[in-house]
């Protein structure tokens, strides 16, 4: 092979694979421990939703309030516990003792809890309960009726934020240098969501357990047990996996040096008053805080919505499993090939703007379906019928569309374009920017869509009743977020063409892989 050709070919592969041999002794253990990690998110994931939705007397409308009521104060009381633990323990026993809490929880579950529901759950009482109070309280009613489904919802649902943002990030933050952060932390992004195309089968092997066990034996119950059997091998693949990294690689001084490990920038502490004051000074900020807010909450709103579809269409606890796990399959296909290949090519081609717009058109489009299939399905029965289908199935089909391609978008586009908006602002706009988006985006992103839909729910009844409302809410949202973007890509064009005019190659070369690579310490998995 002629010299040219030697060097063309080590380009191409350096930007395909930017690491050197030796570096492989400390990639793939990492690699390895997200993949075990992202394997029970999505395995826990899929069963929590499961769970809750197809258990008697409940349906998605449990969820606002689940969130709301249990998630939210577990994770303060957990993160209360995490801090203080931390200034006794060694980071390695923190990380030990976290990983055995979640994996003892869900193996009691499986295997007290859930075969003695019938007699742990207080169905009578909540019988009663829901006699005397108003139909909207029906989802808070049916969280204590099944207040063990409700209880493992919030453990799989603080995995994804402990086991993925605190234990692996932190972690990872920890212990890599900035040379390595910037051609690992995208592979370790795109490693995540290729965990989900073990996992999806997995789930939907589990599931269709039901075809080869006796009719008197309680299909789900077996199923459940195999999914919860995996999340507690791969939590122990994950603690070992931890392990060498320890004994094998921090020892190694081309691995890590103390002295070499990047700084954590200080983020001033900001109430959510001063974040909010903060924001109203600059229009530039605000419009990033918009962006994160109008995302967290248009998720939020459909997800619910579709799962409240799904439910009707797959009402059998193994149907819903079997569903989600090829719902997981098929995101993380998609979520590898737009990181891959959508992301970088539409920042270089198009530019940040039209980045920046492709999350929310592409929710403003398939949520017009979604929402026009929910809501008009007596009217458009009869035209569906010549399809062969129905106005239900193709609900589900356009909500699953939609999640998959928001959820996919965020990682490629979304969170690059974010990111990137940051790079002209000067160190003080940036730190005290960030933290008040962290403060404000974080809170009202992650609550907002839950708090609108539960007091929707307790004012009109059911999840079906406030279907029309949701809609217009997902529309008002999804228009003030592609105003924002428009606007903030107006600004972002004057600021960087003013302040930071060598940042140009950067962002025309390395495309959403580099712009991930800069921050990557968010879930790669989506709650």
């Amino acid at each position: 092979m002629s010299e040219p050709k030697t060097a063309e070919f080590g380009k191409w592969r350096s930007f395909f694979w930017p690491v050197h041999t030796y570096e492989l002794k400390k990639l793939i253990p990492m690699l390895l421990m997200f993949a075990f990690i992202n394997f029970n998110y999505t395995i826990l994931r899929d069963t929590k939703d499961t769970l809750i939705v197809t258990a008697p007397g409940s349906g998605a409308e449990a969820i606002p309030f689940l969130k709301v009521w249990g998630v939210m104060p577990f994770a303060v009381l957990f993160m209360l516990i995490y801090s203080k633990l931390s200034n006794t323990m060694s980071r390695e026993k923190l990380f030990y003792g976290c990983m055995t809490v979640f994996l003892i929880f869900f193996a009691i579950f499986a295997t007290v809890l859930y075969p003695c529901r019938d007699l742990l759950h207080p169905t009578q009482l909540a019988d009663k309960l829901q006699a005397i109070l108003p139909e909207g309280f029906g989802g808070l009613v049916a969280i204590f009726r099944n207040w063990t489904y409700g209880l493992f919802y919030v453990m799989a649902e603080l995995w994804g934020s402990v086991g993925i943002s605190l234990l692996f990030w932190g972690f990872a933050n920890d212990i890599t240098k900035v040379s390595e952060s910037k051609r690992f932390y995208a592979l370790f992004g795109i490693g995540a969501n290729l965990a989900m195309l073990i996992s999806g089968p997995a789930i939907i092997y589990f599931s269709k357990i039901r075809d080869k066990v006796p009719a008197d034996v309680d299909a789900w119950g077996v199923t459940l047990n195999l999914l919860v059997g995996s999340v507690v091998l791969a939590g122990i693949g994950a603690m070992l996996t931890y392990r060498w990294i320890n004994r094998n690689v921090l020892t190694d001084p081309r691995f890590f040096d103390p002295a070499e490990v990047k700084k954590k920038k200080e983020k001033p502490s900001m109430s959510m008053k001063e974040s909010f004051l903060f924001l109203a000074r600059s229009k530039y900020i605000a419009c990033i805080a918009i962006l994160v807010i109008a995302y967290g909450i248009s998720i939020n709103i459909v997800e619910v919505t579709w799962k409240g579809q799904l439910k009707q269409l797959y009402p059998n606890p193994n149907d819903y499993s079997a569903f989600t796990g090829l719902y997981s399959t098929l995101m993380g296909i998609v979520t590898v090939l737009m990181m891959l290949f959508v992301g970088s090519n539409v920042l270089r081609r198009f530019g940040w703007g039209a980045a920046a717009l492709f999350t929310p058109v592409a929710l403003l489009l398939t949520g017009t379906g979604f929402f026009a299939f929910v809501i008009f399905r007596d009217n458009l029965a009869g035209m569906v019928a010549y399809l062969g289908t129905s106005p239900l199935v193709l609900a589900v089909i356009f909500g699953t569309i939609q999640n998959i391609l928001s959820k996919s978008s965020k990682y490629s586009l979304f969170d690059p374009t974010k990111e990137m908006a940051y790079i002209p602002l000067d160190p003080e706009s940036k730190v005290k920017g960030k933290a008040a988006i962290d403060v404000v985006g974080a809170r009202l992103g992650k609550s907002g869509g839950s708090l609108m839909q539960q007091g929707l729910i307790v004012g009109f009844g059911s999840l079906a009743a406030i279907t029309p409302y949701v809609a217009g809410i997902l529309f008002v949202i999804v228009f003030a977020w592609i105003w924002a973007a428009r606007s903030l890509s107006k600004q972002f064009g004057a600021l960087e063409t003013g302040k930071q005019p060598q940042a140009a190659p950067v962002m025309a070369s390395g495309g959403a892989a580099a712009s991930l690579a800069t921050k990557q310490t968010e879930p790669q998995a989506t709650s």
